[in-house]
């Protein structure tokens, strides 16, 4: 896997964007499988990768700091599992990830989990 520039570098982003990597994923399906070992290699590979930490109950709203997140992250990477679109959680936060890249010209790789 190539690595990232760091966003600690002297470069025009270094100001712009405080994680390489955004992860979206459903918890339930893939926190403790696909996503643990993808972030973990991520981050083995010196990219900085943002994953949200918490379990988040059925209706909570995205959160200032990961809105914040996903405009400070250079890549996301969407995690479509079988669950994905049932949060509607997961959704917002998509929707808010393809405003934001699509209106910067930034990089969003999505990754199909478990999807026959």
């Amino acid at each position: 896997m190539a690595k990232l520039q760091s966003s600690s570098s002297s470069t025009s982003f270094s100001n712009k964007f405080n994680y390489d990597v955004f992860l979206s994923f459903r918890g339930m399906d893939t926190r403790f499988g696909f996503i643990g070992h993808l972030y973990k290699a991520l981050c083995d590979c010196g990219i900085h990768t943002f994953i949200d930490d918490r379990e988040l109950e059925r209706g909570d709203k995205i959160t200032p700091s990961l809105v914040k997140a996903i405009e400070e992250s250079r890549i996301a990477i969407p995690v479509f599992s079988i669950n994905y679109a049932s949060s509607s959680f997961c959704l917002d936060e998509l929707v808010h990830i393809i405003h934001c890249f699509k209106a910067t010209g930034r990089l969003i790789l999505p990754v199909f989990y478990g999807i026959c």
